[in-house]
């Protein structure tokens, strides 16, 4: 079973920044789009960010688009996801996602403070 571990979230001052890490294991992460996925509280949860497999194209959400960086690293089978100039609306959980798949981690919580 394809396992995704994220990590890096915590309680941040507006205007910082964070890099979250999602380690994946039992999958062949190189052949794999990864996404990075958040749910605020009470609402949906959204796409934030996309990143292709091997030669990496990006894209982004509207709400974080300018401001943040998906990247990866094959040979440690990790996904980042750097937030920069956070606000209180980029709190909520953030969640990795093998693209196109329901393998999913448990999040990691981003909490911003104005």
């Amino acid at each position: 079973q394809v396992q995704l571990v994220e990590s890096g979230g915590g309680l941040v001052h507006a205007g910082g920044s964070l890099t979250l890490s999602c380690v994946a294991s039992r999958l062949a992460f190189g052949g794999s789009e990864m996404r990075w996925y958040r749910q605020a509280p009470g609402k949906e949860r959204e796409l934030v960010a996309t990143i292709s497999k091997r030669t990496p194209i990006r894209s982004y959400g509207d709400a974080v688009k300018g401001r943040s960086s998906i990247y990866r690293d094959d040979a440690e089978s990790t996904v980042y996801l750097q937030l920069n100039r956070l606000t209180p609306e980029d709190t909520g959980v953030y969640y990795c996602n093998v693209g196109n798949s329901n393998f999913w981690g448990l999040g990691t919580q981003v909490s911003v403070f104005s």
